[in-house]
């Protein structure tokens, strides 16, 4: 299927199934993104930005949330 004739179909759903795919698309791209954060920990990719965050902290120049 391509990107055409998934357009296509999403412009004739419902507005009901509209509000179904809205919602199954944003838990799929939250696990896509979780997934994607998981690789990057594991592999390092992550380690500069936590030592970088950590060094702010530890200086004090961070602020609570």
């Amino acid at each position: 299927m391509t990107m055409q004739e998934i357009e296509q179909a999403i412009t004739e759903l419902s507005p009901e199934e509209l509000t179904r795919l809205r919602e199954w698309f944003d838990e799929y791209y939250a696990q896509v993104w979780d997934d994607q954060i998981e690789r990057d920990a594991a592999s390092g990719r992550l380690d500069k930005l936590i030592a970088e965050a950590d060094e702010e902290y530890n200086a004090g120049s961070s602020k609570p949330l």
